[in-house]
């Protein structure tokens, strides 16, 4: 593991890392599974001086993929938004999650921002559901952005703590981010 935590550190400070993090936040509000914490991290880490940008990047990444997330629901449910939320087995919950959004929409978008349950599924049912776009951006605005910043303050704060604790435990750390991603399915099936 300390190979690929070197790898991963010397990754994170490379020139590419701002474009690979900004992807992997589009595409997780969209379609992909990993969360862009497992490189914002160890970003953050490696340079924390650009914590702030970096948290930025990832804030105005991750709504540009809830637009796309959004999108998919609204204009291609019948092909790709039903593929997707076939994939992630959320079909035969539709009608409560109709009645559900009708009540809590904006509450729940901005708690979900926050919780390990997927945001793409989340920008899918806001798209689905045709939940008013301007008020889902500002809401995912202001979601997705607390949930990096606060990240980047924490690791700001306590940086040399946890990479002390990365470096001698990053097996764990990939773990860990691992059962989140699916925890996070699994509470998302449960809920509806």
């Amino acid at each position: 593991m300390k190979k690929l935590y070197d790898w991963t550190m010397s990754l994170a400070a490379s020139k590419h890392a701002p474009f690979a993090l900004g992807a992997i936040a589009f595409a997780e509000s969209s379609f992909f599974p990993v969360p862009p914490d497992v490189i914002l991290v160890p970003m953050t880490l490696a340079e924390p001086k650009k914590a702030w940008y970096f948290a930025l990047l990832c804030t105005i990444a991750s709504v540009a993929g809830g637009a796309l997330g959004y999108a998919f629901g609204a204009l291609f449910y019948d092909t790709i938004g039903l593929w997707l939320i076939n994939l992630y087995g959320y079909a035969e919950k539709m009608e409560s999650l109709r009645a559900f959004y009708a009540q809590w929409g904006a509450i729940f978008i901005l708690v979900k921002g926050l919780t390990p349950i997927p945001y793409k599924l989340v920008t899918i049912v806001s798209g689905l559901l045709a939940y008013n776009f301007p008020l889902f951006i500002a809401l995912s605005f202001i979601t997705r952005g607390a949930r990096f910043f606060i990240l980047a303050a924490a690791i700001n704060h306590f940086g040399d703590a946890i990479r002390l604790k990365l470096e001698s435990h990053f097996g764990l750390f990939v773990g860990v981010m691992a059962a989140i991603v699916v925890g996070g399915f699994a509470l998302a099936a449960k809920m509806f």
